[in-house]
């Protein structure tokens, strides 16, 4: 009877010990090559969703006490964009620790496979032993001896037994934990993917309204983006456009700080240029705040020697497919759309000579013309694992924009 019980107890330990292993061989969610690299995307997700609820609390702060309808319509555009940043930086985060649980469970896996061999032999042994109960020894010859034999194999057998499955029982409960865990983080993943969906509803419809708000002047910005896509087609190269835009931008800068008619002085005889208002000079400060354009990790810095051992313009960050993409600072969008090779683009003029560029979108939200907020909405990036290129060029030079980040 002992042995059937024992029987029972270890092949319900081995049954145990199949499922735990079935379910920790779930394939992963992300394609992540180590434990340290899950970690690392934990920590960046976490880091970015706090920085996007930041951002998006002092956004809203600034719309709820915007008096021109223009100004709180933008800061509500671009506090809407942090909260979708903030729902993409928590999904990252969920990931992540769905794959370290996972990780958790393959090593538990390999361990409980490790120890089921003893235990299979053991389990066979016992088997054989079911077959020919004790009491059944009764009935033959040297029954006695038998029984006192094995009572006291049985004695010395059980502790160990005992012994060797007590490790055995705490791989399965650490397995359960592990389950526990991983239901929770597939929870909350599935809660931050419709709380993201929300968000980008919420997003797009007051894109739509500001749409239908600007429909007045459509003319003009219809016009100035022809300008910019012949432009776009006449340039040799990306830098060739850039260029030329930055021009136009200095020129449109210059032209707005003209002042207006000067009346002719009674005494022209004894006018002198020195009385002449001067134009205002561009500021020398870079535009702040200045921000990232999307969530993500930093595959290429700026500077770095890629293909034709040619330094790197700009930085390139790999985001989560379509993510949200936002201007990195305030100004005005001198150019918005397809450009070979790089995707649909962004070309952002911030005043003083400085301008950003932003490469790889799929999905634009903005239009030639638009004057934005560091913040506000431009677009998405493409699906899978796309990368998106920022470059900050001041009066043409190309610098770092991470020495200009918010910290």
């Amino acid at each position: 009877m002992t042995s059937r019980l024992l029987l029972i107890c270890l092949a319900g330990l081995s049954l145990l010990f199949g499922v735990e292993l079935s379910r920790a061989q779930q394939p992963a969610l992300a394609a992540i090559d180590t434990a340290e690299d899950a970690q690392k995307a934990l920590a960046e997700a976490e880091t970015q969703g706090k920085e996007a609820r930041g951002r998006a609390e002092a956004l809203e702060a600034k719309a709820a006490t915007a008096v021109a309808a223009a100004e709180k319509t933008a800061q509500e555009s671009a506090a809407l964009a942090a909260r979708v940043q903030e729902s993409e930086a928590q999904i990252s985060a969920n990931e992540a620790k769905v794959q370290l649980i996972e990780r958790e469970q393959g090593k538990l896996a390999a361990e409980l496979a490790q120890r089921q061999r003893p235990l299979v032999e053991l389990t066979a042994a016992l088997q054989r032993l079911s077959r020919r109960p004790a009491i059944f020894s009764l009935l033959r010859p040297g029954t006695l001896q038998e029984t006192v034999y094995l009572r006291a194999v049985l004695e010395t057998i059980l502790p160990e037994v005992a012994r060797r499955t007590a490790g055995l029982r705490a791989a399965i409960e650490r397995g359960k934990a592990l389950q526990a865990r991983a239901e929770d983080a597939n929870k909350a993943l599935r809660a931050s993917q419709g709380e993201l969906n929300r968000r980008r509803q919420q997003l797009a419809a007051l894109e739509a309204r500001q749409r239908l708000d600007s429909r007045n002047a459509s003319g003009t910005a219809d016009r100035e983006a022809e300008r910019a896509l012949a432009l776009a087609e006449q340039a040799r190269d990306l830098t060739a456009l850039v260029s030329t835009l930055d021009q136009a931008g200095r020129l449109r800068e210059q032209l707005a700080a003209l002042p207006g008619p000067v009346l002719r002085p009674a005494l022209p005889q004894s006018a002198s240029t020195a009385a002449l208002p001067q134009l205002a000079t561009s500021p020398a400060g870079p535009p702040l705040p200045y921000l990232l354009p999307v969530s993500g990790r930093l595959v290429v810095g700026f500077g770095a020697y890629g293909a034709g051992n040619v330094p790197s313009r700009g930085i390139a960050i790999a985001a989560r497919g379509a993510a949200q993409v936002v201007a990195p600072g305030g100004g005005r969008v001198v150019f918005a759309g397809p450009y070979q090779g790089y995707g649909s683009i962004v070309i952002i003029e911030h005043g003083g000579g400085w301008t950003s560029l932003i490469t790889g979108l799929t999905r634009l939200d903005t239009r030639v013309g638009a004057m934005v907020v560091a913040g506000s909405p431009l677009g998405q990036a493409g699906p899978g694992r796309p990368v998106l290129t920022l470059e900050l060029r001041k009066d043409g030079a190309v610098v770092n924009p991470l020495d200009f980040l918010k910290p």
